[in-house]
């Protein structure tokens, strides 16, 4: 290779073959006044609003136009619950008071379904569409073409404003950082384009008012050889605080020391939710942790929110990309400067990498309202 090649030359990360991809793409609209009066509704004998018809009604045409659009999974969620979807060989869905999540294997399962609440009228509706195949990230940019159109007859059947549905595309990338460790030698090079950029490489334009966040959420096991790292005094009201300090330092350490200057250490029990936000934003929202972030700002530093009275299960270690990590180009530079810092990470926490795993997920989401 030439010397000016090797200069132009986009940075690679070496991702591991037996990493897991996942698609999912959410289109919310709001149940409005406008949109119940066309749907079939029933009056209880007690006078109170069953929303089974109509919840059908939504549900049958979804199925119908992914049957005609080739899409074979999709959902219908109508009880305001936030939806998440993660990789699983067993495909099953866990609903708690906030979330509803999905489980499945896009190589092996095929699912249409429902989920609603007959007596509530939910504040909105979520059609969850999930990309199935064997390779998930080159097909995405079909898959993404194909839920819009979808959703633009969708929207024409209903007489529902096309701008009134925002579309979300959600994509994961989910790997072992040391599964080179554990004799999985094999790897394949990944650049992380921006999703706008490598769907205009196949003729695919992104709405000019997509909002777009890059992330990586690292999970962390914490297990007693790791809390036995500390002394923890029990008879205090606070006697986990010794434990999170100490890898709250030992995390702004290594992330500082590769450059990494925005994210996040969430001990406390919550969920973390990474989301676009023109201000920087974090708080307590019942069983979730919210971290909004603007990519186009500076970055804002490490935060660390935990518990120091419980001893949680995870630990969740948060990178989130801004403005200076890769949109311009590719965030793998970004990937490696993740998995530099959790070899230190895991040196300096003495974690047997050759049989523990520290698995890494990596985020790229975009939305946009349609029109």
């Amino acid at each position: 290779m030439s010397i000016v090649r090797k200069r132009n030359a986009a940075p690679k990360a070496y991702i591991p073959v037996n990493a897991r991809d996942n698609q999912y793409i959410l289109a919310e609209f709001r149940l409005t006044d406008q949109l119940l009066s066309q749907l079939p509704t029933h009056i209880n004998s007690s006078g109170s609003t069953n929303y089974y018809a109509c919840y059908q009604a939504l549900a049958d045409l979804l199925f119908t136009l992914s049957n005609d659009n080739t899409i074979t999974n999709s959902i219908l969620v109508a009880n305001d619950k936030l939806v998440r979807v993660r990789y699983s060989q067993e495909m099953h869905q866990w609903q708690t008071k906030q979330q509803i999540i999905f489980y499945y294997d896009p190589q092996q399962h095929v699912l249409q379904n429902s989920f609603f609440d007959a007596n509530n009228r939910a504040k909105k509706i979520t059609l969850v569409f999930l990309a199935s195949g064997n390779d998930i990230r080159a097909s995405a940019a079909d898959f993404h073409q194909r839920v819009k159109a979808l959703l633009g007859e969708f929207s024409e059947q209903l007489a529902l404003p096309l701008n009134a549905i925002r579309m979300r595309d959600h994509q994961h990338l989910t790997y072992d950082i040391f599964a080179k460790s554990k004799g999985c030698n094999a790897s394949q090079a990944h650049k992380f384009r921006p999703i706008a950029q490598r769907y205009a490489s196949q003729d695919v334009k992104l709405a000019e008012n997509m909002s777009s966040i890059t992330y990586a959420i690292v999970d962390l096991t914490l297990d007693h050889r790791i809390s036995g790292l500390v002394d923890i005094d029990s008879a205090t009201t606070d006697p986990y605080n010794p434990l999170y300090t100490y890898l709250t330092d030992t995390f702004s350490l290594v992330a500082k020391r590769f450059n990494l200057n925005n994210g996040a250490l969430i001990a406390n029990g919550l969920v973390p939710l990474v989301r676009h936000s023109l201000h920087d934003l974090v708080s307590k929202v019942g069983e979730l942790q919210m971290l909004g972030y603007n990519p186009k700002q500076s970055p804002c530093g490490i935060v660390s929110k935990w518990q120091a009275d419980a001893l949680v299960d995870n630990v969740q270690l948060i990178f989130v990309a801004n403005c200076q990590n890769g949109e311009e180009q590719n965030y793998a530079k970004f990937v490696n400067q993740i998995e530099q810092a959790m070899g230190l990470f895991a040196t300096e926490l003495e974690i047997p990498t050759e049989k523990d795993e520290l698995t890494l997920r990596f985020h790229q989401h975009v939305a946009f309202n349609l029109s």
